[in-house]
């Protein structure tokens, strides 16, 4: 059976040669003989001021927001931001076939944006 599969281009084994280095704790891991990778530091810590609780709040209260225009007969959906509006609130956007919320045409502006499924009107 051949060995080509694991050497490298210069006839070298590049894998036994690497584990080698990892044996002698110069790889990006140290070896340690089990097989098994050193425990990693699993606590982690974030000097910013990002308020997680007050994201999934937000996130609560926008998605509770959505169901209910969503559940109102008349409602529609935004192409880019898939939230509920009222029809009122939104523009359909001829050239590429979809509706766009007020904040999701502001940030489109003058772009295009080809769909791959057009919007009923």
């Amino acid at each position: 059976m051949s060995n080509n599969h694991s050497q490298g281009t210069n006839g070298n084994n590049t894998f036994a040669q690497r584990r080698e280095r990892e044996g002698r704790g110069q790889g990006p891991h140290a070896f340690n003989g089990t097989g098994a990778l050193p425990a990693l530091n699993t606590t982690r810590s974030y000097s910013g001021g990002f308020d997680f609780e007050a994201m999934l709040t937000s996130l609560h209260e926008l998605f509770a927001q959505d169901r209910q225009v969503a559940s109102q007969q008349e409602s529609k959906r935004c192409g880019i931001c898939y939230l509920y509006f009222a029809p009122e609130e939104l523009q359909y956007r001829e050239s590429e076939g979809f509706y766009v919320c007020a904040s999701c045409a502001q940030a489109l502006g003058k772009q295009t944006l080809p769909m791959i499924r057009r919007q009923q009107k």
